[in-house]
């Protein structure tokens, strides 16, 4: 009788466990939980850092990094890396940018590409190009847009000269527009030799059918050099032309070595005499 009641209990609990595995295997599956939206998308860009007028080229300064959604910039947007920096730096403002303004593509024109020079040149404007070297070209801190001076230095092979006068610097150029720079170093711009080996960059220069004679002539003379004006200066318009006669800065100028310590004179007054064609006295006193 026992045995009996046992069997039935275990063949109750077996039926019961299987009663309630059908039951959790028919209800509804647990509703998920709803995962959160991923945060959008941002990135870092490049834009206007000041109002930018077309015409103008672009500087390190005119450029500053933003962090916009990404789908929120306009297509063409350029993000912030060194090499969008250096595609942008030098290129010319085709349209007015405000404050805050992406440089699009259709924005900028860029060196080397077609009709640069035309459109970026003024009215009865040239472009004339010259080599310096790093030093000659301020380390390399000239930048398109800037404007600068250009200095002449030669040295006279005249022996009939006093050796303070044989070494002269004047100013050829002054107040000119810096409108492109190679960035490509070439060789050779200074001729055979040592100075030959010396690498040079190239920067193409806004001037005059005149100027451009003169730098022309310039880079047979001697050495030239780039001097940077102030961004306060006022802007010469049209360009002031160089004096017909430029002052020049002689060796002895600079260095009272050369010239022995003595004035032009030699610190006397001096009296030529002249007494026919073949006789001169001299007096000093």
């Amino acid at each position: 009788m026992v045995i009996r009641v046992l069997l039935i209990s275990v063949l109750l609990l077996g039926l019961a466990g299987l009663g309630g595995v059908a039951y959790v295997s028919l209800l509804p599956p647990p509703a998920q939980r709803a995962e959160a939206p991923p945060p959008p998308a941002r990135a870092t860009y490049l834009l206007a850092a000041r109002p930018l007028r077309p015409g103008s080229l672009v500087k390190p300064e005119d450029l500053r990094p933003q962090e916009l959604l990404v789908a929120e910039a306009p297509a063409g947007a350029r993000l912030d890396s060194p090499a969008a920096r250096a595609e942008l730096v030098g290129a010319m403002v085709r349209r007015t940018l405000p404050v805050g303004d992406p440089m699009l593509p259709e924005d900028v024109l860029r060196p080397g590409e077609r009709g640069f020079l035309a459109a970026v040149l003024g009215p009865n404007m040239r472009a004339v190009s010259v080599g310096v070297d790093l030093v000659s070209g301020t380390a390399g801190l000239i930048w398109p847009g800037d404007r600068v001076d250009l200095l002449l230095t030669q040295q006279l092979n005249d022996d009939a000269l006093p050796i303070y006068r044989r070494i002269a610097g004047e100013t050829v150029l002054s107040d000119v527009r810096v409108i492109a720079i190679d960035q490509a170093l070439v060789q050779g711009a200074f001729g055979e030799g040592v100075e030959g080996n010396r690498q040079v960059r190239t920067v193409t220069l806004e001037v005059t059918s005149r100027q451009a004679e003169r730098v022309a002539v310039a880079t047979r003379l001697g050495r030239l050099s780039l001097l940077v004006r102030s961004a306060d200066e006022p802007v010469a318009d049209p360009p002031v032309a160089a004096p017909a006669t430029p002052p020049i800065t002689w060796g002895g100028d600079v260095s009272h070595a050369l010239r022995g310590g003595r004035t032009d004179n030699g610190g006397s007054t001096v009296i030529h005499v002249f007494q026919g064609s073949a006789r001169r006295d001299e007096f000093r006193f």
